[in-house]
C-alpha cells in the first residue's frame, strides 16, 4: 500500500466508521484509489500517455514536499464526495431473488467472451475513463467505462479490432453513453452478495 492509498483509506475510515479499509472492506479502498489515479489522469492531461502512473507518482511526491497540508485537505474534500457518489452509484444484490439488474450482469457475463479476445483494452478503457471524469462520475470509472465498452462489443458482437470502423463505432457509443450517464441518478454498478455473508455467528 503506497502513501496515497494510506491517506485516502484514512480519509474513508474517518468519513464512514463502518468500512474496515484494512479488511472487509478492502476492495472500497481499491476501487477509490483507482478512482482517484483515474481522476488525477485527467486533471493532468494524462489520459492515453504511456508512463503516466510515473508521471503520477512524481507530481503528488512534488506536492507533499512543497503542499502537504493543500494535499491532504484536497484529498479529505475528494475522498468525500466519492463516497458520496459510492452510496449513489453502487448497488448490492443479495440473494439469488431475480432483480432488473441481473439482466445486466447476465448481459456483461455474456460479453467476456468478446472482450477477452480484444487487444489494447487498456487504451480503449482510459478514453471511456476520461470522458466519465469530466462529466463528474468520479466512482467506478473503471468498472463503468469497461462495463459499456463489453456491452458496446456484445451489441455488436466484435470479436477483433482489425475493422477500425467498428472500433470507432463502438468507442463512440460508449464514449456518448459516458456522457449520458451523469445525466441519470442511481447505481451504476451492481454487486450481488450471497445471503450468507450477512449472516451472523
Amino acid at each position: 500500500m503506497n502513501f496515497i492509498e494510506m491517506m485516502i483509506g484514512e480519509k474513508l475510515s474517518d468519513a464512514e466508521l463502518s468500512l474496515d479499509v484494512t479488511g472487509s472492506d478492502r476492495k472500497v479502498l481499491q476501487v477509490a484509489y483507482q478512482d482517484f489515479t483515474n481522476y488525477l489522469k485527467v486533471h493532468w492531461k494524462l489520459i492515453g500517455k504511456e508512463a503516466n502512473r510515473c508521471e503520477i507518482v512524481k507530481n503528488l511526491e512534488k506536492h507533499i514536499q512543497e503542499n502537504p497540508v493543500e494535499l491532504e485537505e484536497f484529498l479529505t474534500i475528494w475522498t468525500n464526495i466519492w463516497l458520496k457518489k459510492w452510496k449513489e452509484r453502487v448497488k448490492l444484490l443479495i440473494g439469488n431473488q431475480k432483480h432488473v439488474e441481473t439482466q445486466i450482469l447476465d448481459e456483461l457475463k455474456n460479453a467476456e467472451p468478446y472482450w477477452r479476445k480484444i487487444g489494447r483494452k487498456h487504451e480503449l478503457t482510459e478514453r471511456i475513463v476520461g470522458a466519465l471524469v469530466k462529466n463528474g462520475e468520479i466512482c467506478g470509472t473503471e468498472i463503468v467505462a469497461e462495463s459499456l465498452l463489453k456491452m458496446e462489443l456484445c451489441i455488436k458482437h466484435v470479436q477483433k479490432l482489425d475493422d477500425k470502423e467498428r472500433v470507432l463505432s463502438i468507442v463512440n457509443s460508449a464514449l456518448h453513453k459516458a456522457r449520458e450517464i451523469s445525466r441519470n441518478k442511481g447505481p451504476l454498478i451492481f454487486v450481488k452478495i450471497d445471503k450468507g455473508y450477512y449472516k451472523t455467528e
